[in-house]
């Protein structure tokens, strides 16, 4: 039995597992920056900045 062909085998699958697990999250990290550009926040504006500056509340 080839103990060091075994383990030779082991290690290229962990690098191979490593390689893959990396991509991923470049996949996933260009994904979320592509989300989180397409959300852009809402603009509000108003004529009249007088607007919504007072807030009534009754008791």
């Amino acid at each position: 039995m080839d103990i060091s062909g075994a383990s030779s085998v082991g290690s290229q699958l962990e690098i191979k597992s490593l390689q893959l697990a990396k991509s991923q999250q470049k996949v996933e990290g260009q994904a979320t920056l592509e989300l989180l550009e397409a959300a852009e926040a809402p603009k509000v504006s108003s004529a009249n900045s007088a607007i919504g500056s007072n807030v009534d509340t009754f008791a």
